[in-house]
């Protein structure tokens, strides 16, 4: 049977009985749209992904090769947040749903923050910066573009598919897109049941249905001097016998990696071992948006660690903190062998690597996954709380 929610009754200080408030039916998928547009303030964002929280209505039917976007939002920090408002009790809405807001993230996923603007403005944008800069007056013009732009060619942005009620099957539908693993975004499921209030007004009660987190096939942006590729082309039109075998050997590594590694935080998530070069931890920033990245690189006979977050996300602001008390302790507590790092774009990391010669020995592949157990534990240990003191600092 599936979940039943009763209508909300309200009470008054003078009232001498509660009054049944009557559900108020949509009968189009326009009049969910113009809400959304109007009052994106009522999505329950922060409880899906806060990274995206406070997004900014920018248009309704943003057109893309695959078909036009009910509602596009973006916050003023360049999160994109894409939104497909259904009514549940059309049947196909229910088969094509999840197709449809994957086909849109794909799309976009080409684009730029300047092919943003240009559709907007055949929606009656005419400037997108001057829509984002009228709700957030101190969003910077060329900060915003850029970061635009980077998460769209990463892929992160939130999918919302927003209902006007529950109906048997949807959440269905979400657990079918979850297990077909293709999670490269955020995602939430939400409705948005109405009511009317005695004095004409409403009262809308969203409720999340289900939500994923970002998926942990992150874009990696690494350190000068290191492939993640660890020998494997993943540009490869398709798989052949020795790329499968090194990635069930690469696994192997990871699932040994994992059987040793023995962490004091008990609230720590493990990962899965991984078929690819470098294995995550998620470390406690808002959508997930740091994590530690942990990698071998065979050729070298080297694995490391280093610090890894999106750019223009809640974890940036945390993780240069943590590297500007990086010479008050914190390296000292690492042993002084971790070392500061300054990418492209000026992207700050901390990472140690070490170099035990060829990695297919048993002796010289035993040492390193010692050494590498040891110091994620250590990282662990030193960032965790480092990361998760700095982003509950109000900014």
């Amino acid at each position: 049977m599936s979940r039943q929610h009763a209508n909300p009754v309200l009470f008054t200080l003078r009232a001498s009985a509660g009054v049944p408030l009557r559900s108020i039916e949509v009968t189009l998928e326009a009049d969910i749209q113009e809400f959304v547009h109007a009052h994106p303030e009522a999505l329950p964002i922060a409880e899906i992904d806060p990274a995206f929280v406070n997004p900014i209505a920018i248009c309704r039917e943003l057109g893309t090769p695959a078909g036009p976007i009910d509602n596009f939002m973006v916050t003023a920090t360049g999160m994109p947040v894409l939104v497909e408002c259904k009514l549940w009790r059309n049947p196909q809405a229910r088969r094509e749903v999840v197709g449809q807001v994957l086909d849109y993230a794909k799309e976009l996923s080409r684009w730029t923050s300047a092919d943003i603007a240009r559709e907007a403005a055949k929606r009656g944008v005419p400037s997108l910066f001057d829509r984002i800069r009228s709700i957030a007056p101190d969003a910077d013009e060329a900060a915003f573009h850029d970061a635009l732009s980077g998460n769209l060619a990463r892929g992160r942005c939130l999918l919302l598919i927003v209902g006007d009620g529950i109906r048997d099957g949807v959440e269905a539908i979400f657990e079918h897109l979850r297990s077909q693993a293709l999670l490269h975004f955020s995602f939430g499921l939400v409705e948005i049941p109405m009511f009317e209030l005695p004095d004409g007004g409403r009262l809308v009660v969203p409720r999340v249905l289900a939500r994923t987190a970002i998926d942990v096939r992150r874009v990696i942006e690494l350190p000068a001097g290191l492939k993640m590729d660890d020998g494997e082309n993943t540009e490869a039109s398709g798989p052949d016998p020795e790329t499968v075998a090194f990635g069930d050997e690469r696994q192997r590594f990871w699932e040994d990696f994992l059987a040793r590694l023995k962490l004091d935080d008990p609230e720590q998530p493990i990962p899965r071992a991984p078929r690819q070069g470098h294995i995550t931890f998620t470390m406690p920033a808002a959508g997930s948006s740091a994590w530690l990245t942990v990698y071998r690189i065979v050729a070298k006979g080297e694995v490391g660690m280093f610090l890894s977050y999106y750019k223009n996300s809640p974890a940036e602001t945390a993780v240069r903190a943590v590297v500007e008390n990086w010479s008050d302790g914190l390296s000292q507590r690492l042993g002084g062998t971790a070392f500061v790092h300054m990418g492209k774009d000026e992207k700050l990391t901390i990472l140690e690597k070490k170099q035990f010669g060829d990695l297919s020995q048993a002796t010289a592949r035993s040492a390193a996954l010692d050494w590498l157990t040891t110091r994620t534990n250590d990282f662990i240990n030193v960032f965790r709380p480092a990361i998760r003191a700095a982003a509950a600092e109000p900014e």
